[in-house]
């Protein structure tokens, strides 16, 4: 990938010392504005090539909107409820977050809640202060022996498994993504939701905030728990209904819930808070010095990492450019992007464009399909009114456009190296083309069944006509252009020599109007590299 431009950021919050300090030793100049309403927030975005925040400022498509010049959204924590991701990818911003910084402190936050709930430590502490002495109100359970049901086996899952193991629990666990066999090599047996419920003495969850996961504990799945069950949630508020939970806890069905998250925080409904087999904390999972450092340190390096060129870590929208930082997929950008600019060009008249079929040949390109239709796409919208395509929202705007895109990859055909071949169905019309890069320079080898004998270099002026095989079609050629000013600096022909075929001269300058070639040719396209 290209580096990124960043100059300035801003930061909303309050993050960690070491993050400014890292931007500015890179020589990226920092703001630091707390506090901010949502007003003053949309006022002063419009400056900055950044934005680091933690969770209380809320990044809304209005504030993107008015983000003229934002490259990067960085969150110092795991999750981006706080950013309007879909509004954020349309826009080509990427959003990232420091999927590692508040691990170990979120798994022992989770630990601690599940300990308290065996023991009942916070309630015989209050009690305490109340000056009682009630030791048989607070008989406890020991977590020995005891199955712990982990709903999500990412890293805090993981590290609460580890963790809960030691005092010698049976871990289980549910997760859609990781594979069983890994998560068995950390002594979690993986299982169904509706097999996991039951065998529950507590429950914990790991999962990001999603359509799927909200609601996750709710009437139904409470009634297929163990009586008196225990609950923990450390991760968002919502995967746990509350309102089922307050159910399950006066029913006796739930025995009591550790919760360090809720759907509205602060939370204006108190029910939940005060009930007396209820521990809760307010979103105290990432609030400690060591990981408040570490998210404040991970993304600036992140970011820096970016802007050099060298990697892409955590960023959630962005998947495509993870694998573009070598120099091989940098010239393989260039090259998608110029066949797709090659053929916006023939289609510029012919609009809309309906559907695109991106194909990439050879081995070499085998892993590069994906940011390959994302560059053809970059070409490809490049000159659409109030379009600012780029490899993060390319296939976003293809889609919201009513544009069909189509990738496939295909074995070598003896080629040494890799082809990208693009067809495009515009009103009407088909258009394709296929291109290579040679000697680190984007060059097309054939454009709509005309093969080239000699590839043309992706670069400078160049002019794209249809017309019969024609001794003298140069020569007519070349007077009419030196009638509009412009002069022939190379031709390409194909191979070859019957029918309507297409060529391509490289000219010094680009024509006022197409139409003046009428004469001489039956169809022509021109753009400038």
């Amino acid at each position: 990938m290209a580096p990124i431009s960043i100059k300035t950021v801003l930061i909303s919050e309050s993050v960690d010392p070491r993050c400014k300090a890292i931007l500015e030793e890179n020589g990226i100049r920092v703001t630091e504005k707390q506090n901010m309403t949502k007003d003053e927030l949309i006022a002063k975005i419009k400056d900055y090539d950044g934005l680091v925040v933690r969770s209380a400022t809320k990044v809304t498509a209005d504030v993107i909107s008015a983000a003229n010049n934002l490259k990067i959204i960085g969150r110092a924590g795991t999750g981006v409820d706080n950013v309007d991701v879909p509004a954020a990818t349309k826009k080509g911003i990427i959003v990232m977050n420091t999927p590692s910084g508040n691990t170990i402190s979120a798994a022992e936050l989770t630990c601690a809640l599940l300990m308290s709930l065996s023991r009942n430590v916070p309630q015989a502490a209050m009690s305490m202060k109340q000056g009682k002495w009630d030791r048989k109100k607070f008989m406890g359970a020991e977590l020995y022996g005891k199955v712990l049901g982990i709903v999500g086996l990412g890293r805090i899952g993981k590290e609460v498994a580890s963790r809960m193991q030691s005092f010698g629990m049976k871990t289980i666990g549910y997760d859609p993504i990781t594979p069983p066999e890994v998560s068995a090599t950390w002594g979690v047996e993986q299982m169904s939701l509706e097999q996991l419920w039951p065998q529950c003495d507590y429950i914990t969850v790991h999962t990001p905030l999603l359509p799927s996961t909200v609601g996750l504990l709710n009437d139904e799945s409470f009634a297929k728990c163990k009586k008196g069950v225990k609950v923990v949630n450390c991760a968002r508020g919502g995967i746990i209904d509350e309102e089922a939970l307050l159910r399950a806890l006066e029913s006796g069905q739930c025995g009591g819930a550790g919760l360090d998250v809720f759907v509205e925080e602060p939370p204006k409904n108190h029910s939940l808070v005060e009930h007396p087999n209820v521990i809760s904390c307010p979103h105290l999972g990432a609030s400690t010095k060591e990981a408040q450092a570490r998210c404040g340190e991970d993304i600036a390096l992140q970011i820096v990492d970016m802007v050099k060129g060298k990697n892409l870590v955590g960023a959630v929208n962005a998947q495509v450019l993870a694998s573009t930082f070598s120099q091989e997929s940098q010239q393989l950008i260039k090259l998608g992007e110029a066949v797709g600019s090659v053929l916006q060009s023939f289609s510029a008249s012919k609009k809309p464009f309906s559907h695109v079929q991106i194909t990439t040949q050879g081995d070499c390109m085998k892993s590069s399909t994906g940011y390959m239709t994302s560059a053809v796409l970059v070409g490809l919208l490049n000159h659409e009114s109030g379009c600012c395509p780029n490899l993060i929202n390319a296939l976003s705007l293809a889609k919201e456009t009513g544009i069909t895109v189509n990738q496939a990859h295909c074995a070598s055909a003896g080629a040494a190296e890799g082809v990208c071949k693009v067809e495009i169905a515009a009103t009407g019309c088909s258009y394709k083309a296929s291109g290579s890069v040679q000697g680190g320079v984007p060059v097309l080898l054939e454009l709509c069944n005309s093969v080239f004998r000699q590839p043309i270099s992706l670069t400078g002026n160049l002019l794209f006509f249809k017309a019969p095989a024609n001794p003298q079609l140069l020569s007519s050629l070349a007077g009419v252009l030196a009638t509009e000013g412009v002069e022939i600096e190379s031709f390409s022909a194909p191979a070859d020599r019957s029918g309507d075929l297409w060529y391509c001269v490289g000219v010094s300058s680009l024509l006022r109007d197409l139409s003046a070639l009428n004469s001489v040719v039956k169809d022509a396209a021109q753009l400038g590299f």
